[in-house]
């Protein structure tokens, strides 16, 4: 859209695809349509270990090679889209995803698996994950960590709507008529959102700031990724990610073997068996938390919502270890454990943004999100070998209580004078309400 449009838009009323509020809703629907690929996974594995004839740990690898795609690419996704467009790079990912399951149903063997389902769906889905929380950052300065907590929600509640639809077609048709069918749906709804999702005009601020401001503070400048590569804050950050991500993903990884370990998994509550009524709620407060904690940070600042997050993530691991022989504290606690985690896809962004600006959100969030294909790999595969040669996960959940706790101090004692120092220097030269407005 032109300057000049842009310029337009306060004395008249924007069309609905610039409107910052339908642009959130897309948003939401999209992330819900890529979130199949990694949640509803496990739903194939059996299947496909009986078609391929292959052990878990040859058909696991799939997913492993999803996850690092999607997460270690990021940086180079994001450039691609600040360089040819959400709509060229959505339309593609969208390709992709359809692409990655169509495909993977006629995989014959466990590498034509990894290189349909995990290469391609993990390509599509990082696109589309990392430009999406790059446009949110955009259209919401004033409500960063809520609106980047709403579309990382809909990536969490995706699974809870798809993961019966999918089960019931596998049950019912096989996994391969399923992969085709769902594979199209997917492809052609991420197809429709592309079409509808629009970055904001250059110099777009919206008329009504949301009246949160004194508790966030934006830099006036516009860092480029090679600057915020040279500055300690990415790196503090980074580091923090890593040490959350680990944690968070080693519970989501393993609790179904925590459950059987434990010896609740098929205990009833309430009538129902512990561990799925425990994955159900999980899901709800993994998605939940998201906007939840994005909505304080906006009112409380990044920092502070960081260490009352990352705090109660620590005392609900150690509670989950204290009582992990009651089934019903089992499903409240790991409940709770996902309500203290979830939050980082919200607040890593937001505070990256407010850091270093939203010209390059997207290039520079992709470098961060990079921490979550790390913490994939300790918090999965090494924490299960550290489990294996210790035979007890008590030392590896002391171990997660620790970066838990570690994370929240360094929130607020070193990243928040670093920020405040930061800005002082010249970080933020502009408020956000200088500059042209348009409609919100």
């Amino acid at each position: 859209m032109s300057t000049a449009m842009s310029r337009e838009l306060p004395d008249a009323s924007p069309s609905l695809l610039y409107r910052r509020w339908f642009q959130l809703t897309v948003g939401v629907v999209a992330m819900m349509a890529i979130s199949s690929p990694q949640y509803v996974w496990t739903l194939f594995v059996k299947p496909l270990q009986t078609t391929l004839d292959a052990s878990l740990a040859t058909i696991q690898v799939t997913f492993s090679v999803l996850i690092v795609v999607q997460t270690w690419l990021s940086p180079l996704q994001g450039f691609w889209i600040e360089r040819f467009g959400e709509r060229a790079l959505f339309s593609i990912g969208g390709l992709l995803v359809g692409a990655s399951w169509v495909l993977g149903s006629y995989a014959g063997s466990p590498t034509q698996l990894y290189l349909t389902y995990g290469l391609l769906g993990g390509l599509g889905t990082g696109i589309i994950y990392i430009g999406i929380v790059g446009l949110m950052v955009k259209w919401f300065p004033d409500r960063r960590g809520f609106a980047t907590g709403m579309v990382a929600a809909g990536y969490g509640f995706g699974a809870i709507v798809f993961t019966f639809p999918v089960d019931s077609a596998i049950k019912a048709n096989g996994y391969q008529s399923t992969l085709i069918t769902f594979g199209l749906v997917f492809g052609a709804v991420l197809l429709v959102t592309a079409q509808l999702l629009r970055r904001p005009p250059a110099d777009w601020k919206p008329l009504k700031l949301a009246a949160v401001q004194a508790a966030v503070t934006q830099t006036g400048r516009q860092f480029s990724p090679k600057e915020m590569l040279r500055t300690p804050i990415f790196w503090l950050m980074f580091v923090m990610m890593t040490m959350m991500s680990t944690g968070g993903l080693m519970v989501t990884s393993q609790i179904s073997v925590f459950a059987r370990e434990f010896g609740v998994a098929s205990v009833l509550v309430y009538g129902l068996a512990a561990l799925p009524l425990a994955l159900t709620v999980d899901r709800v407060l993994n998605g939940v938390t998201r906007p939840f904690f994005g909505w304080v940070s906006d009112r409380i600042g990044r920092e502070n919502t960081m260490a009352l997050a990352f705090f109660l993530e620590a005392g609900a691991v150690f509670l989950l270890l204290s009582f992990k022989e009651d089934a019903l504290a089992f499903v409240l606690l790991s409940g709770l454990v996902f309500f203290g985690w979830g939050e980082i896809f919200s607040l890593f962004p937001s505070t990256l943004t407010d850091t270093y600006g939203a010209e390059h959100g997207t290039t520079n969030y992709g470098f961060l999100y990079i921490a979550q294909g790390i913490g994939s790999v300790l918090g999965g595969p090494v924490a299960a070998m550290l489990h294996d040669k210790l035979a007890s996960w008590v030392p590896v959940f002391y171990i997660v209580i620790s970066l838990d706790l570690l994370t929240a101090i360094l929130a607020l004692l070193v990243l928040k004078p670093l920020r405040r120092r930061w800005f002082a220097g010249g970080g933020s030269a502009k408020s956000l309400a200088a500059g042209r407005v348009a409609q919100a």
